[in-house]
């Protein structure tokens, strides 16, 4: 008899979803499903909200219209800027926080320090555990967050702007991790600006302009053409529109349909 494959359930679904600030909208009516398993970048113009779209399907932020769906434990890196090095933790504090959500499974102190020293030396901090986080540079910080991703053993990682601001040694060490993870089954969603290592590595794109351009694999939306459009439609928006008014641009652009676009409606 041949073993039963037994379904992944998807882990994020977009159902008409509109994210804001204060009723006015930064992400208009998207729909579409994050497989389990996807390599998946979030791409766009300064502004196109990617970063709110990812706060979205953490739950960071509540849905103005539409909804998230979810499925299974989420691990989230927001961007660097966002946290507090001034805070008075050490890199084995940090890092060690990727452990709350399972902390019942650990029975004894030194069994977490063992784990995190592990975590730390897989992103290349052996020996980093003491030092305040206030004293690493920002390639070692990158690095002592990556290892709280690590503990915390999520199936889906969500990762707002992940290279920014660090030499290319540290990129290409994350890049191995999250081939390792999605080399696991584990679902990578990234946001991302450097269009040269989407098409490198990442082989789904979403790329966003305040409304979903296109949905799909990377070499099919990251065209000229897609990405002009993205540029004019990013250029045009009303910061001030309302919820459900998308930006007002000329010609025969029709938002009446919200610009809903899935997986199979990349161009």
């Amino acid at each position: 008899m041949s073993a039963t494959t037994i379904p992944v359930p998807d882990p994020i679904r977009l159902v008409s979803l509109t994210l804001g600030y204060d009723r006015h909208p930064a992400i208009h009516h998207l729909d579409g499903t994050v497989h389990a398993g996807d390599l998946l970048a979030l791409v766009g113009p300064n502004g196109a909200g990617k970063s709110t779209l990812l706060k979205g399907m953490v739950g960071e932020i509540p849905c103005l219209d539409g909804r998230v769906e979810r499925s299974g434990a989420i691990a989230y890196m927001p961007q660097a800027d966002e946290i507090d090095r001034s805070f008075p933790l050490s890199v084995m504090d940090l890092a060690g926080m990727g452990l709350w959500r399972r902390a019942g499974a650990w029975r004894s102190l030194s069994r977490q320090r063992r784990a995190i020293e592990a975590a730390l030396a897989a992103v290349g901090l052996d020996g980093f555990e003491a030092r305040p986080i206030g004293t690493l540079s920002g390639g070692q910080f990158r690095r002592a967050l990556f290892a709280r991703l690590i503990l915390q053993d999520c199936p889906v990682i969500l990762l707002d702007e992940p290279f920014t601001g660090i030499d290319a040694r540290t990129v290409d060490d994350l890049l191995a991790l999250i081939r390792g993870w999605h080399a696991e089954g584990r679902t990578v969603v990234a946001a991302l600006h450097d269009l040269a290592q989407v098409r490198a590595h990442f082989p789904m794109t979403l790329l966003l302009a305040r409304e979903p351009i296109a949905w799909g694999p990377t070499a099919r939306v990251l065209t000229a053409e897609n990405l002009a459009r993205a540029r004019n439609l990013s250029e045009a928006w009303d910061e001030g529109a309302p919820v459900c008014a998308g930006p007002r641009i000329s010609g025969n652009h029709d938002h009446g349909a919200h610009g809903h676009h899935h997986h199979e409606d990349a161009a």
